[in-house]
């Protein structure tokens, strides 16, 4: 059985929907129904010259097909610019997206960008999808960034570099690595998953010379959880943990904010990157990419990180589906 994925394309007027007409020529790795906008769609697959024929959930799909699940908008798109009166239906399309994989109607998600201002701007509260699909499902998650060879856990994630310090306590630390753990184990299939854990000052702190952080936090945190069994390295100095003969010895590295692990990640391999949620009741997957509106109706933006992610979140998907 093949798994069923929702697929939301994200901010309109990005390139979103035309990567997603790009993700309707090519053969499908799991069944996808989009939610989204049919017109926004259609106008996509006439600026790249591409067949697009939308179809009902349930129907076979072809090449150039894409079933659909309409979620209006009530402006029509322009691409390349945002119109925040088409917030409301951005944000209904990921909720109802997310809410067809609670209900088991699909399997996982895979979601495009999203263009913050612009929700923002239409009056709704947004600081991003990670935090929306959390709080709808209502569990804790790690944002992870993964592409082939490298997968990035963040203890942080979107916040300023001087509130990072003060967001890392032993709870929240501890609930990371759980989160992190348990996710290697059941959607990679790691029966064992060992962690790089990296300390948040220039060489881990040099004993408290360059910080407290990793003698008061990080190192009572990697203790205790050890004690339950969970293999975890570190507080590794991050300047040297991504050596490629350091990273061959662990399943994922563990950083203490958004910059310290990403920019490596993505200069060996942007293109290929995905965003994955961890600790979700299903598997999303996004892309590891921008709205890019200067892009946006050209043809000319990359389709590689929406393809690596549905067929990463296939893979996932169909790991939870009974045999």
């Amino acid at each position: 059985m093949r798994a069923r994925l929702a697929l939301v394309p994200g901010e309109p007027a990005g390139i979103g929907p035309e990567l997603c007409v790009r993700l309707a020529q090519r053969p499908r790795t799991a069944e996808l129904v989009a939610f989204a906008d049919p017109d926004t769609l259609l106008a996509a697959a006439q600026a790249l010259g591409l067949p697009l024929r939308l179809r009902s959930p349930g129907q076979d799909c072809g090449d150039g097909e894409l079933a659909l699940q309409p979620v209006p908008q009530p402006r029509p798109v322009h691409f390349g610019q945002p119109d925040p009166a088409n917030a409301a239906a951005v944000i209904a399309s990921l909720e109802r997206g997310a809410a067809a994989c609670l209900a088991g109607d699909c399997q996982g998600l895979v979601t495009g960008p999203v263009h913050k201002a612009s929700i923002n701007q239409g009056g709704i509260a947004y600081s991003g999808t990670t935090e929306l699909l959390a709080r709808q499902a209502g569990v804790d998650v790690v944002m992870m960034l993964a592409r082939p060879g490298l997968r990035v856990a963040l203890a942080t994630t979107h916040l300023p570099l001087r509130a990072v310090p003060d967001a890392i306590s032993h709870a929240s630390l501890a609930r990371c690595l759980r989160i992190t753990h348990a996710a290697l184990r059941r959607d990679f299939g790691i029966a064992a998953p060992r962690i790089a854990v990296l300390g948040l000052n220039p060489h881990a702190g040099e004993d408290g010379h360059l910080g407290h952080e990793e003698i008061d936090v990080i190192i009572p945190c990697l203790q205790a959880l050890r004690a339950e069994g969970l293999d975890l390295v570190g507080p590794l100095p991050a300047d040297t943990a991504f050596l490629p003969g350091k990273l061959a010895g662990f399943d994922a590295v563990m950083a203490m904010y958004h910059d310290q692990g990403l920019p490596v990640l993505k200069h060996g391999g942007f293109e290929q990157a995905v965003n994955i949620t961890l600790g979700l009741p299903y598997p999303r997957v996004a892309v590891d990419h921008g709205t890019a509106l200067e892009l946006a109706g050209s043809g000319r933006a990359d389709p590689s990180s929406l393809f690596a992610a549905t067929d990463l979140c296939a893979k996932l998907a169909a790991r939870r589906i009974p045999a």
